[in-house]
């Protein structure tokens, strides 16, 4: 007890004689009578207590010093500071009595206190030293110097101000010096040269920090990682990310203790900057394989660097969990049909990186669950009325079938290799996945599987000649039978009802085909005899099924109903609109009579011609016939083709050549058209048991709209156009909000055919309500939707209307 109170005694005189020289000292340096020699003397006794210096000083009295007389012997000598004052030394002295304390001092101390003594109002004199010496400052590695005491820290910080404080002035520095300092600031103060310098400081703190683990200290690295954090978060990421990581890919390959400072260096960013450091991370690091080294288990030890890598930024340092994160987003059915096709793309290739990184390990232990997910998204998107998105998850379901499957055939599908599908199955090429690039392009091959084997002699098949061959005379002719036609036995019925009887009941396979092929033509030349018969006709080339395998068995099936169709309209379309709401119908079906109705209502607008209707106009793509395939986009490109012409027909143009005006003709869809589209548009929404347009099959919803509009555009110029129209703008706005994308540029197109289509006078007067209503919407659509060709034809429709107002005022310019 006694040796504890003499210590105690002993530490109490040192810290008041301590105390004693600063007042000295500070009382001789303030005094406006002290001499060179008084200065002097008293800069080199508080020199004593800086640094490494000679006399009887102890640990104790330094550590008193710094922690409490050395700022304000610091503010000291700037109040002093000033031509006359420094005179008094010599330059020499100047360097090691006076910069001597700001350069070889407490770096934490010295740095906020000549930042400090910026924002005061002073001399240019006093801000040039003050300048000079921060420049001298940040040049001898004061940064690193600060940076290494505040990671030697082992307690935490006595004032958490203090360390905020010290965070923001080491990172916000430049923008500090410029608001004070203005065009008079030095080259070294800028952002571009500053946090390189600053990234430069930090890999020499780093390197002390490694030095002192190594000789068994330790030290705190959580400063630096605020301070790595805040600048990424203030836009400055690249410029230190550019020169510190780098120096850590070197430093980790080989080294662990490095690799343990690497990650708990990402492990200390608070949370609130973490995505930013680690996005910088992702950007910078040159592989997958060094990203996975410098992020060693951050995905796992914190749930923001887990959601950033997982989810946000989809990558592979542990490729199980983004694949599984993706594979979620990727078999949710609401995820599909409401997500743009641009960023189900972006998921797609995502999936194929993935798979592309993933190891056997990996594959072995998580087989089942991606079966499952596969199963499972394959499915939503084979049910989406968007060919592309029909086409992504057919790709993703063949690349993660042949990646799973280790026995037995893999899932192939049949869809158009264009160049978009080739880049996607580029995606996996890596040096993990040979094994799935080989499955893939053996699919293909295996289903011929069941040829007889060959040996394997190096000779191509077509090279290896047959006895036919060897022994057939090289001098006779060839003949080209490359136009041959086969000969067919069966002749075509030349009337209808032999024709009806020919298809329901013969089992010949060449009569049936040749019945078929001459059915339309047949029907057309005798409208008499098919009027009698009419509906039953439609009823039975509506369920007929192709018994040969005939490849032109649907356009063929096709161009009879619509021959039919044509010759007698109303019983015929009352007919097939009845069977379209019926129960029982396949969705091939089903889309077989919209394709009808629309092909119908096309030719019955048209003026009849001398020759075959079939070469003279243009055809509507049938949708029903490819539904498999891609060929709604064709289908879609096909009308908006229509929407353009009409536009280009209501632009005025001048100078325009003369053309040939054909003779006018009555419009023959005029008299059947409310029996095409009023029966069409009145039941959709009644659903049935194996029939939903307002629920799961929103395909046909979504043919049935796109029908609906072409009725409504080869309606023009018939007397109940304008009825047609309001009718269809009801039927839109009941559908507006529909989830289904297909669906909305559905309707989207009936509201340009409705104002291309009905009399700008009769649209005025008669739905002036429903289009101020649509207007609103369209304006929603176009700033909101999240599928581009949606958005497209939103502002295409509210530029048409636009130009209806135009027309309907006098004094508006043309």
């Amino acid at each position: 007890m006694s040796s504890f109170l003499a210590a105690s005694a002993i530490m109490d005189s040192e810290c008041l004689e301590l105390r004693r020289e600063v007042r000295e000292a500070i009382n001789a340096l303030s005094a406006p009578t002290s001499g060179a020699v008084r200065i002097t003397k008293a800069l080199v006794a508080m020199k004593r207590y800086v640094g490494v210096a000679d006399g009887p000083i102890t640990v104790r009295e330094k550590e008193e010093f710094a922690k409490a007389h050395f700022s304000s012997f610091l503010y000291c000598l700037l109040n002093q500071l000033s031509p006359e004052w420094l005179e008094l030394l010599a330059p020499e002295q100047q360097k090691e009595l006076w910069d001597y304390f700001f350069l070889e001092g407490p770096p934490d101390q010295a740095f906020l206190v000549l930042l400090d003594s910026l924002s005061s109002t002073r001399s240019s004199f006093f801000l040039t030293k003050v300048t000079s010496l921060l420049e001298s400052f940040l040049q001898q590695g004061g940064l690193s110097a600060l940076i290494w005491k505040v990671s030697q820290e082992q307690t935490p910080v006595a004032s958490p101000l203090l360390h905020e404080t010290l965070l923001n002035k080491v990172v916000c520095f430049p923008d500090h010096v410029a608001n004070q300092l203005q065009v008079n600031n030095p080259a070294v103060f800028y952002p571009q040269n500053y946090f390189p310098l600053l990234g430069e400081e930090i890999v020499q703190v780093l390197q002390k920090i490694s030095d002192g683990l190594r000789g068994g200290r330790d030290c705190s690295i959580a400063f630096i990682s605020q301070v790595l954090g805040k600048i990424c978060v203030q836009g400055r990421r690249d410029e230190v990310l550019n020169c510190l990581i780098p120096r850590l890919v070197d430093l980790t390959e080989s080294d662990c203790i490095w690799q343990r400072i690497c990650w708990r260096l990402l492990e200390a960013v608070p949370e609130r900057w973490m995505e930013t450091v680690v996005t910088g991370l992702v950007q910078i690091a040159p592989g997958a394989n060094v990203l996975c080294r410098l992020l060693g288990n951050l995905v796992v030890k914190n749930r923001k660097a887990e959601y950033v890598i997982t989810q946000k930024l989809l990558l592979l340092q542990y490729g199980h969990k983004a694949l599984k994160e993706l594979l979620q987003t990727w078999a949710l059915s609401s995820a599909v049909r409401h997500s743009p096709v641009e960023q189900q793309l972006y998921i797609s290739k995502a999936i194929l990186i993935a798979l592309s990184h993933l190891r056997e390990e990996e594959l072995e232990a998580h087989r089942q669950e991606l079966l499952g997910s596969m199963l499972a998204g394959v499915q939503c998107h084979l049910d989406s009325s968007v060919p592309q998105v029909r086409r992504l998850g057919m790709i993703v379901a063949e690349s993660i079938s042949a990646c799973i499957t280790t026995e037995g055939p893999c899932l192939k599908f049949q869809y158009e290799d264009d160049e978009q599908s080739q880049e996607l199955r580029s995606l996996l090429e890596s040096p993990s996945s040979e094994p799935i690039l080989h499955s893939l392009s053996s699919n293909g091959k295996s289903k011929n599987s069941c040829e007889s084997p060959t040996p394997d002699t190096g000779i191509p098949n077509s090279a290896v000649p047959s006895d036919s061959e060897l022994d057939s005379d090289d001098e006779l002719p060839v003949y080209d039978m490359s136009h041959d036609t086969p000969l067919k036995k069966a002749k075509a019925p030349v009337y209808i009802r032999d024709c009806i009887e020919a298809l329901v009941s013969s089992e010949d396979v060449e009569k049936f085909e040749a019945t078929l092929a001459s059915l339309g033509t047949l029907i057309r030349k005798s409208p008499a005899a098919t009027k009698e018969v009419s509906v039953e006709l439609a009823k039975v080339l509506l369920h007929l099924e192709d018994k040969g395998s005939l490849a032109q068995f649907v356009h063929q099936r096709h161009r009879a109903l619509v021959a039919v169709t044509i010759i007698d309209p109303v019983p015929v379309s009352q007919y097939l609109i009845a069977q379209f709401y019926a129960m029982n119908y396949s969705l091939r079906q089903r889309m077989d009579i919209l394709d009808v109705l629309a092909s119908a209502a096309q030719e019955l607008s048209q003026p009849k011609t001398t020759t075959s209707p079939d070469a003279t106009r243009p055809a509507i793509e049938l949708l029903s016939s490819t539904l498999s395939s891609d060929a709604t986009s064709g289908a879609q490109q096909d009308w908006r083709r229509i929407v353009d012409e009409r536009i280009q027909r209501k632009t005025r143009r001048f100078a325009k050549e003369a053309s040939d005006v054909p003779p006018s003709v009555p419009n023959r869809f005029n008299a059947v058209v409310g029996h095409f589209f009023f029966p069409l548009i009145q039941n959709f929404d009644r659903p049935l048991v194996t029939f939903d347009l307002l629920g799961e099959d929103c395909l046909v919803l979504g043919r049935l709209v796109h029908t609906l509009g072409i009725l409504m555009y080869f309606a023009l110029h018939t007397t109940v156009a304008h009825l047609l129209g309001k009718a269809l703008l009801e039927f839109v706005w009941s559908l507006r909000f529909h989830s289904d994308i297909y669906v909305r540029q559905g309707l989207l197109f009936c509201i340009s055919l409705t104002l291309l289509s009905v009399p700008k006078e009769r649209l005025i007067a008669d739905m002036t309500d429903e289009l101020l209503e649509t207007q609103y919407w369209l304006a929603d659509v176009a700033e909101q939707d999240a599928d581009s060709d949606c958005r497209r034809l939103a502002m295409q429709n509210l530029l048409l209307l636009e130009n209806l107002k135009q027309g309907l005022n006098p004094g508006s310019p043309e």
